[in-house]
């Protein structure tokens, strides 16, 4: 086994292992986020971009913790926050991604995948934005395909930039207006 290979092996296990340990501490009493964060003064929008980052790893979707930093922060800072911390889960997810192609040789295996999935369209700016409006799943869904299938880094990141702002404007507004509407 090449160096390269172990190291993406022990890269993924890490990135997997971290988010869950992240999720035993909260599991416990999953109000201490909604506590931690607004308490937390400057380092509030900090520690929720990094949790976003965290849960990046795992199944569990980000959008309950992009509606909390509306409702926390408000419109304006709640969008960036939330937009902050998708992007980076975005470019987490999109290195697991990348990582899971070169330990499972996904190049030379692509081409006896059934259905015509070695042209899968991973690289189109339509599947990069649309594929991240499915809800719960879709960001990470997009973001793992676009690394295996080795979508370009640039590509990438403005269609997760773009996708990423109207999800945070959406959503973070809308937990903003949750808050607000009930007072």
């Amino acid at each position: 086994m090449s160096f390269r290979k172990l190291k993406n092996i022990l890269l993924v296990c890490a990135t997997f292992l971290l988010p869950v340990l992240v999720i035993v501490v909260f599991a416990k009493d999953i109000k201490n986020i909604e506590r931690v964060i607004p308490t937390t003064g400057i380092a509030g929008p900090l520690f929720s971009i990094l949790l976003m980052g965290l849960l990046s790893a795992t199944p569990i979707p980000t959008d309950p913790i992009v509606i909390l930093n509306g409702a926390i922060f408000g419109p304006l800072v709640g969008v960036l926050v939330s937009w902050a911390g998708n992007n980076l889960a975005a470019v987490i997810e999109y290195f697991i991604g990348r990582a899971i192609g070169e330990i499972t040789d996904f190049e030379d295996k692509k081409k006896k995948l059934p259905f015509g999935l070695a042209k899968f369209p991973a690289s189109s700016p339509w599947f990069l934005i649309c594929g991240r409006f499915i809800p719960s799943f879709g960001g990470k869904l997009v973001s793992i395909a676009g690394g295996v299938y080795r979508v370009n880094l640039l590509r990438y990141l403005w269609t997760a930039a773009l996708a990423n702002i109207v999800g945070s404007l959406f959503l973070a507004y809308g937990g903003y207006l949750i808050i607000h509407l009930n007072r």
